[in-house]
């Protein structure tokens, strides 16, 4: 499977599963006319899609190139890498990747003083059922319990957190297997491929055996009539730029 096919389907299978979490934390800040949001590592570019729903302005950075090119399909600004410093003033910097963590000192001067900035990661272990999938055959994603950690670390004030129920529902098995493996065949993947990324990519050594492996952890959550569906809980924090 090409790159490309598979950056098309983490945007139009894996990518909405993330849709409560963008949404709960829009809410919690009231995104809205006026915003100027800044999404780092932004993926397909489905979060600065709400956000712009919303009435704010976006801005995107997003290093994999077929990622990249299908954010920009969307009509939406976004670059393989954040603005240079002339362009600070953002009212919120969404890192819902956990890659974007890397990225974070070096952008924060973009925000402005009073600002938001939004760390994601996964919820408890026994709440997500996603790690119990992948964790039989598969490296376990890095878990981002340290959120408040990585905020005061970089000098951020913290204004609050919460968790999300965020299920991944597929219409069927191969739709399932599809959308998890573009989460983990993807640049970064190692460290988390936007909010759900999941560990290294077993399929790079064989691709057919790891379909085959994952189909068959993912069989006890396919239901009656052929779907399939995960359970899971995502954190996200607050933080704001002093």
């Amino acid at each position: 499977m090409t790159s490309t096919l598979v950056a098309r389907d983490w945007a139009e299978i894996q990518e909405r599963m993330l849709v409560p979490l963008y949404e709960a934390v829009y809410d919690r800040l009231d995104i809205g006319p006026g915003t100027r949001l800044l999404g780092l590592d932004c993926g397909a570019g489905l979060a600065l899609l709400l956000g712009a729903a919303r009435g704010a302005r976006v801005t995107g950075a997003e290093p994999d190139p077929e990622r990249l090119a299908l954010a920009r399909e969307r009509r939406l600004d976004v670059a393989a890498a954040p603005p240079a410093a002339g362009g600070a003033g953002y009212d919120v910097l969404a890192a819902f990747s956990p890659d974007a963590v890397a990225d974070l000192g070096r952008v924060l001067p973009l925000v402005r003083r009073g600002g938001a900035v939004v760390l994601t990661g996964w919820g408890p272990a026994e709440r997500c059922a996603t790690l119990t999938v992948l964790g039989a055959q598969w490296r376990l994603p890095p878990r981002r319990d340290g959120l408040e950690e990585v905020a005061a670390a970089a000098g951020l004030q913290p204004d609050g957190s919460g968790r999300v129920f965020c299920p991944f529902g597929y219409a069927d098995m191969e739709s399932a297997v599809r959308g998890l493996l573009s989460a983990s065949r993807s640049p970064g993947a190692g460290t988390g491929a936007g909010a759900g990324g999941f560990g290294a990519d077993p399929a790079a050594a064989d691709p057919a055996q790891a379909e085959k492996e994952l189909a068959e952890s993912l069989h006890p959550y396919a239901r009656a009539d052929g779907t399939v569906w995960l359970p899971n809980v995502f954190r996200y924090v607050i933080a704001r730029v002093p």
